[in-house]
């Protein structure tokens, strides 16, 4: 499955696509700022991009922005907004505009989900998977009562 990378920390970006790739993902592009993963997604139409919440050039809420033109313009592209911080508001605006192929992850979980990457990176676009891998990893899901939230 192709997937497309928006994370604007290069060490963080290598270290997504390495994560990725070992779970079998074909990364289709990596890029650092949210015009340059539209025109990602665009080209490439992915199965799920990775968004970082907050990315060049305000460093508020662009990868969010970007997602919701992601579901709208490219709904059989998955969304995984990954934040350093549990932003509650982020989720809900995704989920207000389409409630299907959303997740999100705690940047600090990403080596958790190493382990088994494919249970909480690819759960956004397999109906009824959980969100997350690890019953205390903040998520969000279309489907709350597949997603393991406390």
């Amino acid at each position: 499955m192709r997937a497309v990378i928006a994370e604007d920390s290069l060490l963080l970006r290598v270290g997504l696509v390495k994560v990725l790739e070992m779970a079998g993902f074909e990364i289709a592009a990596e890029v650092g700022d949210a015009e340059a993963l539209l025109a990602a997604v665009e080209e490439h139409r992915p199965g799920p991009a990775l968004v970082d919440v907050r990315m060049p050039p305000g460093f508020t809420d662009e990868g969010v922005r970007a997602a919701l033109v992601i579901r709208k313009q490219w709904p059989q592209t998955a969304v995984v907004l990954l934040s350093q911080y549990v932003e509650e508001r982020y989720a809900a605006d995704l989920l207000t505009a389409n409630t299907s192929g959303v997740g999100y992850l705690l940047k600090q979980r990403v080596a958790d989900v190493q382990q088994r990457p494919h249970e909480g990176l690819r759960s956004p676009f397999l109906p009824g998977q959980p969100m997350s891998p690890n019953d205390d990893m903040p998520c969000w899901s279309p489907a709350p009562a597949t997603c393991r939230c406390r």
